[in-house]
């Protein structure tokens, strides 16, 4: 069947003063299921994003309670804001939020060392520290095949950080922290201009040199662990998992040489953000990036760490240089003065205004298949709550209207239910069959995913 009169090929161009810029993605394109090759199925992709220190929850008696409580006053469709989330108000038909959700082997914790379960549901009680798998690497298990890259694990400060005040979301099947990204012009560069402009047989050969370096550092490592005690080879092993991970990175990455990138435009996009002079642009920067791997469909799974527990790195000073307050996010989440609660939901304000704008990004931003956020799962949340209870974790779950979720409720759980029970729910509306995830007993009971 040939192309209708009134078709526009994907790839068409708009031409003009030397600039050419190529056009969105248009109903007269065909069919939201066009795609070359034929019909296919729509990618189904799933996010994660993460605060740190809980949010504010003033008591009932208190006068702020209606106006600066993190969660809505009512419950079910006929729920209202207050002003922390208003910013979610133009997104309600497109978000349910939650709560009452929490991790069991958590729930004792000091609230920080929770961060570290967010994902997970992993036991971090007493002096032993046996995290697991978190869901992110779950869904990576079953969609990394479809893309270049399996993930996306984004925080503002990078790298892993430490135990119980990890710098990452995810954690590999062995409950190792996986590294982080933070720059973004090298997130760019890595994931968005592999190569820099090489030819398709540069580029080979420099992925052979790649793997030789790392055919010699496995080698060499063989023969060193022969000489090594125990806690040095423990140490030798985790280093080898992450080569490990390198190979099958240059094995992917000479697997997808020769597929073209989407065509795109990252023109908006601030590569060199400060996240100690201007914190909403580098937390916005963050979300275009991410914005723009779903849009070309480099990976599937993002997690993003929008800052670190306990008063730890870039993201504490956040409150200063935002609004001009003179306390930390940390220091505000420990404040007992006269306008704490004020100062507390302003910030709280402040952090839901950034994921709204990640939502506006993901609703007006399409691919061959309609707006991002149709065929996306986006949860935001933070892994404690007032005074860094590591109980009733504040939730938002975003999109996947195409996936058959149903939103604009807010539902109370009661803060005695399993939060891996949403993970397994989340994971089988992505279309991965698992009956269990960590210590959940079951799906989550609520007729949002049908």
């Amino acid at each position: 069947m040939g192309k209708k009169s009134w078709e526009l090929d994907r790839r068409t161009f708009l031409k003009g003063l030397g600039v050419a810029c190529m056009l969105p993605y248009m109903e007269a394109m065909g069919g939201p299921m066009r795609k070359l090759g034929g019909l296919s199925e729509a990618p189904k992709r799933l996010c994660f994003v993460y605060f740190p220190n809980g949010v504010g929850l003033p008591p009932s008696s208190n006068p702020n309670h209606a106006l600066w409580n993190w969660f809505p006053m009512g419950t079910g469709a006929d729920y209202k804001f207050t002003n922390t989330l208003s910013p979610l108000e133009r997104h309600r038909r497109e978000i349910t939020i939650m709560g009452g959700l929490s991790h069991p082997k958590s729930r004792h914790l000091l609230g920080h060392l929770a961060g570290d379960t967010w994902l997970t549901g992993g036991d971090l009680r007493g002096s032993q520290y046996n995290n697991s798998i978190s869901v992110d690497q779950v869904a990576v298990q079953h969609l990394a095949k479809h893309t270049r890259y399996p993930y996306l694990a984004l925080s503002s400060d990078g790298g892993i950080g430490y135990k119980s005040r990890v710098s990452t979301l995810s954690f590999d099947p062995n409950g190792r922290p996986i590294p982080s990204e933070h720059r973004h012009r090298e997130i760019f560069e890595r994931y968005f201009a592999p190569g820099g402009g090489e030819t398709s047989q540069l580029r080979k050969r420099s992925l052979q040199k790649e793997q030789k370096i790392v055919d010699l550092v496995l080698e060499d490592s063989k023969r060193l662990e022969k000489r090594l005690g125990k806690n040095d080879q423990m140490k030798l092993d985790e280093y080898m998992t992450s080569l490990n991970s390198v190979e099958e990175q240059i094995k992917r990455n000479e697997k997808w040489l020769d597929v073209p990138m989407k065509d795109f435009n990252a023109d908006h996009i601030n590569l060199n953000p400060n996240a100690a002079v201007d914190p909403e642009s580098y937390i916005r920067s963050s979300f275009d990036l991410m914005v723009l791997g779903m849009q070309t469909d480099i990976t599937r799974v993002m997690t993003y760490m929008m800052a670190r527990e306990d008063g730890m790195g870039f993201g504490e000073n956040y409150p200063k240089l935002a609004l001009g307050l003179n306390k930390g996010h940390h220091a505000i989440s420990h404040d007992k003065s006269k306008n704490h609660w004020q100062e507390w939901g302003s910030y709280d304000q402040w952090l839901a205004k950034q994921y709204a704008y990640f939502l506006d990004k993901m609703k007006t931003t399409e691919d061959e298949y309609g707006p991002l956020l149709d065929n996306t799962l986006v949860l935001y949340g933070s892994a404690c709550s007032s005074t860094h209870d590591a109980i009733n974790y504040p939730l938002v779950l975003a999109g996947g209207k195409n996936m058959g979720v149903k939103h604009g409720t807010y539902t109370d759980f009661k803060e005695e239910y399993p939060m891996s029970n949403l993970f397994v729910s989340m994971l089988n509306t992505m279309g991965i069959p698992v009956e269990r995830f960590s210590d959940s007993t079951g799906k989550l009971n609520s007729d949002i995913f049908g």
